[in-house]
């Protein structure tokens, strides 16, 4: 029977995955959408790339702020005014149009999201014993909102236009602040010695840089692309569905990545994942663009819930607050990149190029986590 510190960090994680899983869908609609849809929003294709690294961008930046506050203010009150600042973006995505008007709300939301997605890794991995299990079933709970939000909101674009969606969107964000109310209220001690806003990469966060290029950047941008080359008028349908497959895949895998990471070792798990990984990007970019894709974001989610935990190994005591926010900096400078590079690239560059070298450099960063570990 798990001891009451763990039941409760159970239920605070539960409860602080659950409120990004509300939020979260108003973003994950936007990678679906501004791509192939961006002259409903007043936008050029150019443009949509920008808009979807530009709430990753902030957070390279603004995360040091979103940390002390979280340090002093508690899961509860931070994750309350995200919340409440997602729903508004939410709802300006569904009424404003413009460039300049986009940019403004994706920057507030990127820093929304650097506060709950912070407090979901932070609780998860408040009580060391079973710290594994509590991240890869967080990474489940809040994969659930956009699983269903992706796929009907595909169907729903296709018979109301990409806007309404929208504002249902901001309804499910207000559950979201609703749930964060019995969040725990204690702000949370910042390792003392931290003179530099952040260090240079270690091995994990060098490859959570990597990673979010590859995957979280110019993989999910390439999604809709090649599925619109592809597939033509059912792209939205055929893209959504992938992209609900993701989510879909976190729900059911993050679970079983984390309990293979607690029996077998998060680095062996990350060194295996991320050579398979390499492999299904490599038939992405070809001919295999749908089994491609469905085998990288199985693996995705069997690889969420190690890096959580590899960092809070590493980084004992105090030193995790800061740690977890620092190496989710380094995966937001990867995956901001990400788009601007797609957009670049995927036009002038053959997709099998690419992916193929953007899974490799997944292999090699895995490698450098492993040798880490061992010479440790």
């Amino acid at each position: 029977m798990p001891s009451l510190t763990q039941r409760t960090a159970d239920i605070n994680s539960r409860r602080a995955a659950l409120t990004l899983g509300f939020c979260l869908p108003s973003d994950v609609l936007l990678y679906l959408l501004l791509p192939m849809e961006s002259a409903a929003f007043g936008i050029t294709l150019a443009q949509a790339g920008v808009l979807l690294a530009a709430n990753r961008l902030v957070r390279i930046f603004g995360y040091r702020h979103v940390l002390n506050f979280y340090a002093r203010n508690g899961d509860r009150l931070t994750c309350m005014l995200a919340a409440g600042a997602a729903a508004v973006c939410a709802l300006g995505n569904s009424m404003l149009s413009g460039f300049a008007a986009l940019l403004g709300l994706r920057l507030v939301w990127g820093l929304c999201f650097a506060a709950l997605n912070l407090s979901t890794q932070v609780l998860a991995t408040s009580e060391p014993q079973g710290a594994a299990r509590r991240a890869g079933r967080s990474r489940a709970l809040i994969a659930f909102g956009p699983m269903l939000a992706l796929p009907l909101g595909g169907l729903l674009t296709l018979w109301a236009g990409p806007r309404p969606i929208f504002l249902i969107l901001a309804a499910c964000c207000l559950v979201g602040l609703w749930l964060a109310r019995g969040l725990p209220t204690s702000g949370h001690d910042l390792h003392s010695t931290t003179r530099r806003r952040f260090k240079w990469p270690d091995s994990v966060a060098l490859w959570s840089f990597i990673e979010g290029v590859a995957l979280d950047g110019l993989f999910i941008f390439g999604l809709s692309i090649q599925a619109q080359k592809i597939m033509g008028g059912d792209a939205v349908l055929i893209a959504g569905g992938l992209m609900g497959l993701r989510y879909l895949s976190e729900l059911l895998l993050s679970p079983l990545g984390g309990r293979a990471a607690q029996r077998f070792g998060a680095t062996s798990m990350l060194l295996l994942f991320s050579f398979l990984s390499a492999l299904a990007l490599v038939a992405f970019g070809s001919h295999w663009v749908i089994a491609g894709a469905a085998a990288v974001l199985v693996l995705r989610a069997l690889q969420l819930p190690l890096v959580t935990t590899l960092v809070a190994e590493r980084n004992p005591g105090a030193m995790r607050v800061s740690a977890l926010a620092s190496n989710a900096v380094w995966r937001d400078i990867g995956a901001g990149l990400g788009p601007l590079l797609a957009g670049l690239l995927l036009p002038v560059a053959a997709a099998p190029w690419v992916f193929g070298l953007a899974g490799a450099a997944i292999a090699v960063s895995a490698i450098f986590c492993w040798r880490a570990k061992v010479t440790h």
